[in-house]
């Protein structure tokens, strides 16, 4: 299971050119399952998008979580993280999860989090989305379980 977590001012999720969800502040996290991924990796991975410390501190400092800095998680379904670009110049899908295993992991981590007093906004699994963002520093990580 990989996460693309980005710290965003802000960010919306666009279908057929309506709001599906958006926060003003916090985390786009574009979320992808691969075959094998359990509810274990799931919480673990949650977990560690909820408690990952890239918010400034009083002193200006990456010290903070997503929950302590007062923001909200967009979470996206995007299976092209489970992509193997190793070889040639066409990646390969063939370690993503299934659409339907995929969607009910992303529906569970989505849930799980929400469950953890998390405000959570969401795209729409399996549509053609428009994502935008104002990325927050610009500050990136590839989180992997």
């Amino acid at each position: 299971m990989i996460a693309l977590i980005q710290r965003v001012r802000r960010a919306k999720v666009e279908v057929e050119d309506k709001i599906v969800g958006q926060i003003d502040g916090g985390l786009l996290v574009l979320l992808g399952v691969e075959k094998g991924d359990d509810d274990a990796k799931l919480k673990k991975l949650a977990d560690k998008v909820m408690k990952y410390r890239i918010f400034a501190d009083a002193d200006d400092k990456m010290n903070l979580n997503v929950r302590q800095a007062g923001g909200s998680l967009l979470v996206v379904s995007q299976f092209t993280l489970a992509a193997d670009t190793d070889k040639g110049l066409r990646p390969s899908f063939s370690s993503a999860a299934h659409p339907a295993e995929a969607e009910l992991m992303y529906e569970k981590f989505v849930g799980y989090c929400r469950d953890s007093d998390m405000l959570v906004a969401t795209g729409e699994f399996g549509a053609d989305m428009q994502v935008s963002l104002v990325n927050d520093g610009p500050v990136t990580f590839n989180l992997q379980v």
